[in-house]
């Protein structure tokens, strides 16, 4: 993965890897392929809008969804993509692509500041340290001989430290308003997922709607207790097998006929003209199909996979379905009416927010861990519907069992990636482990390409079977949601990139670079240990490298997902439905494993600052051209799939000072190891002090992140009456002593008039230093608020969907639409007429085209199966 490993795995002498390797050779050609793919990029953009800029015309989108388009040469649209601001992700895709975007440019801020910081210090210090230490290795720690050197070490660590907390902090409390701006705008206020509470772990005795009716009083609108849908869900999902099955026959029967007919054309048989006699397609089913194919040629099945009965494949699906719908229909008012077997979770809709909150953050019963956790804000569609039957006992031993497996995971993955890190200083292990002198017999090429490129490969495969794994690992513990899920995969995804992807790595390489000397003098272990482990980072500079130029230029190409859609297209795209899903259907981020990854990165580069601070150069462009990466997909290519209302970014936060406990532990076992007893001390005693600071920290703020305050609630209903321009009602005093009505925001309209501006500003506009160092006057909520989308979309909702939005989809499921391509023969009016007896089938927007290629016909607008956006 390294040529810096490769370089110190051939020199025996000090294991100093060649700067012109490391800086020239690796770089160069990561440099080259780099230039190559975003070349091709730039091309296939202007041809390829559908995969490189959805977003600005795709009919699935609203119109206040979509992007600007973008020019289309190759260089011209450099311009406008820069003039969008970040803030547009906010108003036109989602709060955590937006804070995404911000997180990344943090960090790489955070580690320009600390190239500012450390660089004219430290570097002139360990350059004249009078160490060993060569070219590279000659600018850091390592090189230092003079313990009273270590002092500068010391102070910059603290100044560095001490702003990247203060970064934390600042960040924090901006989430912090912004997510109260966000959720109480009536973008997101009026919202049902917003009133409505989950209660899961339910008792028994409290499964009843009259007494959560009484418990909590005429605060409450409707109430949905989860049921046991496996007998029903498994009907639905037969019902829509079947469904599908006659959607894809009855096109491959209009696509048979068809070809019939063009080749019927072909041969100059004036019968290919396609005419249709009239009242033929009110005749007996497939009466008209067969003046094209033989009988034999009708679409068959096999009941069984080889053994099994043919049948005729329309006429089965059309018997079928003639037996689920009805039974469907019946089982779903069962269960409407309340006759069905309840599980131990309820979802409660309140009349207003403020209530909702009141409901989520009280205590709901008098007894440990009954009806909780509670969840606030989850979409319908976003729920984990199997996991509701979990009473408190099982949810314990569920997370017990499920944590315990992660961490001897942890044990298990160590293995592997150690064998990693030892590869890329295998040179090194050959003189531990003689037996593995073969090895040396390999052309050098070859063994450049072992010690350089096999580690980054391996373990790119190692950590791609992770996500996998805790995903299903956080739903068998019990995550309620899609959120859920990804806010717990964060946290352990995260601890695994920390330890296999940086601590093992580092350590197994400096353990490697030094095992044959240490194996042969002990006394001499500390010693070499303290030389080699600022060297380690040698390692992270051709990571940094490879994250920010192939990773990035990688992301915005995206070859793979182009390839996936034109070929997968082409060949398993058989019906209209899945022609119109394949192109309207975005590509979404899973925030629970996007986060860790660049997290990670930022920690190497805090963690290495004062003994290695060359990493945070390369940081620095490594983090910065992954920021713009994102930037163009999520303003052009990337939807929304996963919505944690932000929650994704403090923990971001929160994660990013283990880079400040490594970085200080790191140099106090360094200044230990060297017996620097007065820096030692000193950082010891700034150990302790970051260790307050933190708990305080999150004390303050832990409870903001969870629950939306009272005081607010008021404020926001007061603001939103002044800039409606309201005169009566409740007259309330601002802050600020001004009079302004109180209206209630439900019931509001989120939608803004274009020509109605918000009221100016209540500060003047701050210049850059008194914003960056009084956040919570120059980013607070009146000022953030102004950043929440306005006029975004009018959140009502029609009878049926309140009535059926907290029920299981089996509940609410309805017969679905068949659609179907028209011809000109009339095969597809025979088959609507006789389907639609029994289901809905249309053959609108679809036809095939002279070469018998199914066309969705784009132009004509939206297609019958399109199902308008519920904002939940």
């Amino acid at each position: 993965m390294s040529t810096g490993q490769t370089a110190s795995a051939r020199d025996n002498e000090d294991n100093s890897p060649s700067f012109s390797q490391v800086c020239l050779l690796r770089p160069s050609s990561i440099f080259v392929v780099a230039v190559i793919t975003l070349a091709v990029f730039l091309i296939l953009r202007r041809v390829l809008k559908r995969n490189y800029a959805p977003r600005t015309f795709l009919g699935s989108l609203r119109p206040q969804e979509r992007s600007p388009d973008l020019p289309n040469g190759l260089f011209n649209w450099i311009g406008k993509f820069n003039s969008i601001p970040d803030t547009y992700v906010l108003n036109h895709q989602s709060l955590d692509g937006f804070l995404l975007l911000r997180y990344l440019k943090i960090s790489s801020t955070i580690c320009l500041v600390g190239c500012f910081i450390t660089m004219p210090v430290l570097f002139p210090i360990n350059i004249t340290g009078g160490g060993p230490m060569k070219e590279l290795n000659m600018l850091s720690f390592a090189n230092v001989v003079d313990k009273n050197r270590y002092y500068a070490h010391t102070f910059v660590a603290w100044i560095f430290c001490s702003f990247v907390m203060y970064m934390v902090t600042r960040e924090s409390i901006y989430y912090i308003n912004l997510r109260q701006a966000y959720l109480l705008s009536p973008l997101y206020a009026n919202r049902m997922s917003s009133r409505t509470v989950l209660f899961t772990s339910v008792p028994e005795e409290y499964l009843d709607e009259n007494k959560l009716r009484r418990m909590y009083g005429k605060q409450v609108k409707n109430i949905w207790i989860a049921n046991d849908c496996k007998e029903i869900e498994e009907t639905v999902k037969e019902r829509d097998k079947v469904a599908m099955k006659l959607e894809a026959a009855e096109t491959k029967l209009i696509k048979l006929a068809n070809a019939a007919r063009l080749k019927s054309m072909k041969k100059g048989n004036g019968a290919g003209s396609g005419g249709t006699l009239e009242g033929e397609t009110n005749g007996e089913s497939g009466s008209v199909a067969a003046r094209w194919i033989q009988p034999k040629q009708r679409p068959t099945h096999r009941l069984k996979p080889i053994i099994g009965k043919k049948v005729d494949t329309i006429n089965w699906c059309r018997s079928e379905l003639q037996r689920l719908i009805p039974k469907i229909e019946s089982m779903q008012a069962k269960y409407r009416a309340g006759e069905a077997k309840f599980l131990p979770a309820a979802f409660v809709e309140f009349y207003t927010q403020s209530d909702a909150q009141s409901a989520y953050q009280g205590l709901a019963h008098h007894q440990p861990l009954h009806m909780s956790p509670r969840f606030i804000g989850i979409n319908p569609d976003e729920v984990i519907w199997k996991n509701l039957r979990i009473n408190w006992s099982s949810r314990v031993i569920r997370n017990i069992a499920t944590m315990a497996f992660v961490a001897a995971l942890i044990l298990f993955w160590s293995i592997p990636v150690a064998f990693v890190g030892a590869v890329s200083n295998i040179s090194n292990v050959i003189s531990v482990a003689p037996w593995l002198a073969w090895i040396n017999q390999i052309p050098s090429f070859l063994l450049g390409v072992i010690q350089g490129l096999l580690p980054a490969v391996l373990l790119a495969v190692l950590m791609a079977l992770l996500p996998i794994i805790l995903r299903l690992m956080a739903k068998l513990g019990g995550c309620p949601s899609v959120p859920a899920v990804e806010l717990r995969v964060q946290n352990s995804y995260f601890m695994f990139q920390v330890i296999q992807v940086f601590l093992i790595t580092t350590f197994t390489s400096s353990a490697a670079a030094v095992g044959a000397k240490i194996y042969h003098d002990p006394t001499q272990a500390t010693t070499l240990l303290a030389q080699n482990l600022p060297t380690a980072s040698n390692f992270f500079i051709s990571y940094f490298i490879l994250q920010g130029l192939a990773i990035s230029s990688k992301a915005v190409l995206q070859i793979v997902g182009v390839i996936l859609f034109l070929i997968l297209g082409k060949f398993l795209d058989n019906t209209p439905r899945k022609v119109f899903k394949r192109w309207s259907t975005l590509s979404g981020l899973s925030w629970g494993t996007v986060f860790p990854v660049y997290t990670n990165l930022t920690v190497i580069a805090i963690s290495y600052s004062t003994i290695a601070p060359l990493v945070l150069g390369f940081a620095t462009v490594g983090l910065y051209l992954i920021y713009l990466a994102y930037r163009y997909n999520l303003l052009f290519v990337f939807g929304c799939n996963i919505d944690t209302k932000g929650l994704v970014y403090p923990r971001a936060l929160q994660q990013t000072t283990t880079g400040i406990y490594i970085s200080i532990l790191c140099l106090i076992g360094l200044l230990a190891i060297k017996t620097a007893i007065g820096p030692l001390i000193l950082m010891i005693v700034f150990l302790i002090f970051m260790i307050l600071f933190h708990i305080s920290l999150n004390a303050a703020i832990d409870p903001l992140l969870k629950y939306l305050p009272r005081s607010l609630e008021a404020e926001e209903e007061a603001l939103l009456a002044l800039e409606d321009g309201q005169t009566n009602g409740d007259s309330m005093i601002n802050e600020k002593g001004t009079h302004v009505a109180a209206q209630p925001t439900i019931g509001r309209s989120s939608d803004t008039s274009v020509g109605q501006d918000l009221p100016a500003p209540l500060q003047k506009k701050p210049n850059f230093l008194s914003k960056w160092l009084f956040p919570h006057k120059f980013t607070d909520y009146h000022t953030l608020r102004r950043l929440v989308p306005r006029g975004f979309a009018d959140i009502t909702y029609n009878e049926i969907t309140q009535r059926d939005a907290y029920y299981h989809p089996a509940i609410s499921s309805y017969t679905p639409t068949l659609w179907i391509p028209s011809d000109q023969m009339g095969v597809s009016k025979q088959e609507c007429r006789h389907s639609s007896k029994i289901i809905p089938m249309t053959d609108q927007c679809a036809h095939f085209d002279e070469k018998n290629k199914l066309v969705w016909d784009r132009d004509a607008g939206n297609p019958p199966i399109y199902e308008e956006k519920v904002y939940y």
